[in-house]
């Protein structure tokens, strides 16, 4: 007996528009299924259970699904509406097949055909935009800079969980991704990216360049060369210090044919200190010097100051003139309590202590390590507390404070060599053994310079810094190391050094 076919539900129209418009999208794409799961992070049963009407789909699955496909949600969900009404109305009618009984039912089948037609070419148009010429009496669309400071995180939204390569495609395609905030925007996260991870901060100025190219002619250029500045510091911070520079000339290049359009979005402030990196990791220290002087008098604000400020002590306290870094972080001690930044009063607090050790003024420091104690607790972070010990560690030592000198230094060795962060495990083992040599302790040295080196030789550091590791602990095996030997070590490390790589 044959089975009696069940009768459709209400929802079967629908869903079988939503999947015609998935299919639809997917095909103008150009992509694959499996593409369009991975960019959406669900299965790859799924879309092909969406396409082919076997599933109810789920609002927020479909969304994640649209934003794959470049589209939102409520664009997916108006064309699905559209195919339905054209499906239930060639239905009504019979079909474009089917029985013709008068004029008007022609009519109506044959105004559905063309509809349908049209709305193809209009979903096909969303992808790839008509030349230029053909648009040239269109007019404008004004967006105003508040608008696209609003639009721009939901726009990053909408990409982030993209495939990088996807997400060029959809940039290309979409003009409401052409906004000079959202460069900015992506600039930032590079930014923040660069703390942990060189290669996404990579990825997010390579999409920010990719975006600037599009945004309209009269600010192109400015936020070409904004974005250029944030992948020639993403190349430093992974130790690629030819592209590095070769992005920043690029910058050099699009700034001068830019013009200041106003919005704040492009500092010239942000774009010289990031540079001022560069040329620190190069170690051409004056180069980077008058990098952040000219930064300096391009903060028009003061918003960036005190950060300038941190990075121009850091320099001089790499050129060996820690009485000049203490006047500079002094001056930015009152910008850091203002500027918004949480860490910035400890950093700056924190290197004004590190000054005052290596100008023998440890007394002084002595009478400040309260406050920056304060300031480490109200963040919270290990690390940072295992570097105030430090700190507390070679103010002792500083004061003849011995026995507390090296309890501390052994302590926050074990950690960094734990951690495996290794130029700070140099310093502190070379701070420590300074300490054991001073007491005729040689032997100990030879068992400290035997754990560091592996540690240190894992790591991407510069062929400087490794040198100059190796020397030490090859005299310490030797039993040839002296006092002496050992601060020329730590003073080469800690002012002679190139960034670390990686």
């Amino acid at each position: 007996m044959p089975r009696k076919r069940k009768k459709p539900t209400a929802h079967e129209p629908r869903r079988s528009a939503l999947g015609a418009v998935l299919t639809t999208l997917r095909a103008l794409r150009g992509m694959l299924q499996t593409e369009v799961a991975r960019a959406a992070h669900v299965k790859q049963s799924t879309v092909s259970s969406y396409e082919g009407e076997g599933t109810e789909p789920r609002p927020e699955v479909v969304g994640r699904v649209a934003v794959a496909l470049g589209v939102s949600l409520p664009v997916v969900e108006a064309l699905a509406d559209l195919f339905a009404a054209l499906a239930s109305l060639l239905d009504r009618l019979g079909g474009p097949q089917g029985p013709r009984s008068d004029s008007v039912s022609e009519e109506i089948v044959t105004g559905a055909i063309r509809c349908a037609g049209r709305l193809v070419r209009a979903i096909d148009g969303l992808f790839a935009p008509p030349p230029i010429e053909a648009c040239a009496g269109w007019p404008a669309v004004e967006v105003s800079e508040a608008e696209d400071r609003l639009a721009a995180p939901g726009l990053w939204q909408r990409l982030k969980p993209l495939a990088p390569a996807v997400r060029r495609a959809v940039v290309a395609e979409g003009p409401e991704f052409h906004s000079p905030a959202l460069v900015a925007l992506l600039c930032g996260e590079s930014i923040q990216a660069a703390a942990d991870d060189a290669d996404e901060a990579v990825e997010l100025a390579d999409l920010a360049c990719f975006i600037a190219e599009q945004v309209t002619p009269e600010r192109r250029a400015r936020a070409q060369g904004y974005a250029w500045a944030h992948l020639g510091n993403a190349r430093r911070v992974q130790g690629e210090l030819r592209t590095g520079e070769a992005a920043f000339r690029q910058t050099a290049d699009l700034w001068e044919a830019g013009v200041d359009d106003g919005s704040g979005l492009f500092e010239e402030a942000r774009v010289l200190d990031l540079e001022a990196s560069l040329r620190r990791a190069q170690r051409d220290l004056p180069g980077a010097l008058d990098l952040l002087d000219r930064a300096l008098a391009a903060d028009r604000t003061g918003a960036r100051s005190g950060h300038i400020l941190v990075i121009r002590a850091k320099t001089l306290e790499e050129m060996g003139d820690p009485e000049a870094a203490i006047a500079t972080l002094r001056q930015a001690l009152p910008l850091s309590a203002s500027g918004g930044d949480p860490r910035l009063p400890l950093t700056v607090h924190f290197n004004l202590l590190v000054n005052l050790c290596d100008a023998g003024r440890f007394a002084e420091a002595e009478q400040a390590l309260p406050g920056v104690q304060e300031l480490v607790e109200q963040l919270g972070n290990e690390l940072d507390l295992v570097r105030y010990l430090w700190l507390r560690a070679r103010i002792a030592a500083g004061l003849g404070q011995l026995a507390a000198a090296e309890a501390g230094f052994q302590q926050v060795r074990r950690e960094f060599l734990a951690r495996r962060i290794a130029y700070d495990a140099a310093l502190v083992s070379l701070e420590l053994a300074t300490l054991c040599l001073d007491q005729g302790r040689a032997a100990e040295v030879q068992a400290i310079a035997a754990e560091l080196l592996p540690v240190f030789e894992a790591q991407q550091v510069t062929r400087e810094s490794l040198a100059t590791v190796k020397l030490f602990c090859d005299a310490a095996r030797q039993e040839t190391l002296t006092a002496a030997m050992t601060r020329r070590c730590l003073n080469d490390l800690r002012h002679g050094r190139l960034t670390t790589r990686g």
